[in-house]
Order: structure tokens, then C-alpha cells, then sequence
């Protein structure tokens, strides 16, 4: 079995999100966190796929420490691409209202970057999902915005709070990838890495 093959590594997730925390104990996988600093800049010319995996390997990237050879580090980002924007955490309500406008009645892609890395190699993917969004009206947008103030989330949403549950109308791809973390391609890409 994958976990007890994963017991002779340090896995260090890369990342202070909850959710991504819950799905991996959720997983089996046991880890440790390391908080990384990154500045989520990206090259203005990148798209889609290749934003969210060049944060993530940005992330690996800044990583402050030494990696022993048992180390894993797993990096990720998760961002939201609606009509050829990028959709990110956003700054406040306004720039939160503005995001579920845009995602109100129309299809986008959640893509979440992945790396993993030791000190001889790493893999570097994307996983991607399509969700549609009925027509949300602004009372319905204003009362999530208020009561869960999604501003740690891209693109201003949780697939599983109130305006997730409520609001989509169809998904094709993976539902854990829109909460954070694609848990099932990653665990194939880590019994491929440790191969």
C-alpha cells in the first residue's frame, strides 16, 4: 500500500491551507507543514496550466530549508481561470463580489499546480477541473461574501460552503482539486516519484 511506502519519507507539505492539511490526513499520508513565503507573481505572458505550475514550483523554490535525502517537499496553488483571467484570492468584498459576478451563469477551470521534490529530482504538474455556476443574483452573492468571507480562496469561493453546494451546476474533473488538493493524481504522482 502507497502510505506504508510513504512511511520511509518525510513528506513536507509546502503550504498553510487547512484544507490541504485535512485531505492529506484524510489520505493516510502522514507529513509535516513548512509555511514558505512566496510572492505569487507569475511572467504576464503564462496561462492557465502554466501559472498555477510555475507558483507551485515557485514555491518549492522558496522553501527556506535543506532537503535530506528522505525529504519530500509537495508544494501547490490553486487558482481560478474564467475567460482567460486569472482569478486569485481576493483583496476584499468588492474584488470578491466582482470574482462570483464573473463566475455567475459560465463554465471556469480550477487548476491546481503541483510539485514534488527531494534533493536529486522533482515533478512539476497540473491538475484540472471545469465547474459551471447557475445565475447567482447579488443577495445571494452579498450573504456568502458576509457570512464565510472567502478571501483566502481563489477565485473567492469553497466549492463545499453554501454558494459551492447551492450554486454549481456541474463538474467534470476532480471535486478535491477544487477544494485544494487533487489528492488522487497526487498520490499516483508520489508512487511514481519514490519508484
Amino acid at each position: 500500500m502507497l502510505t506504508d511506502r510513504l512511511e520511509r519519507f518525510n513528506i513536507i507539505l509546502g503550504s498553510a491551507s487547512p484544507r490541504r492539511r485535512q485531505l492529506l490526513r484524510e489520505a493516510g499520508i502522514s507529513f509535516r507543514t513548512a509555511n514558505i513565503n512566496c510572492d505569487e507573481v507569475y511572467p504576464l505572458k503564462l496561462r492557465g496550466r502554466e501559472i498555477a505550475e510555475y507558483l507551485a514550483g515557485a514555491k518549492a523554490d522558496a522553501f527556506s530549508g535543506s532537503l535530506a535525502e528522505n525529504d519530500i517537499l509537495v508544494t501547490a496553488d490553486t487558482i481560478v481561470w474564467c475567460n482567460n483571467t486569472l482569478l486569485g484570492k481576493p483583496a476584499d468584498y468588492d474584488e470578491a463580489f466582482r470574482f462570483l459576478r464573473m463566475l455567475s451563469g459560465c463554465e471556469h477551470e480550477v487548476i491546481t499546480g503541483i510539485s514534488i521534490r527531494n534533493p536529486y529530482k522533482k515533478d512539476l504538474f497540473s491538475v484540472s477541473t471545469r465547474v459551471t455556476f447557475r445565475e447567482l443574483d447579488d443577495d445571494e452573492i452579498d450573504c456568502y461574501i458576509s457570512d464565510f468571507k472567502p478571501f483566502d480562496k481563489a477565485g473567492a469561493y469553497g466549492i463545499q460552503e453554501r454558494i459551492g453546494l447551492t450554486g454549481i451546476t456541474s463538474i467534470s474533473g476532480s471535486y478535491y482539486n477544487v477544494v485544494g488538493m487533487p489528492v488522487g493524481d497526487l498520490m499516483e504522482r508520489l508512487a511514481a516519484f519514490i519508484s
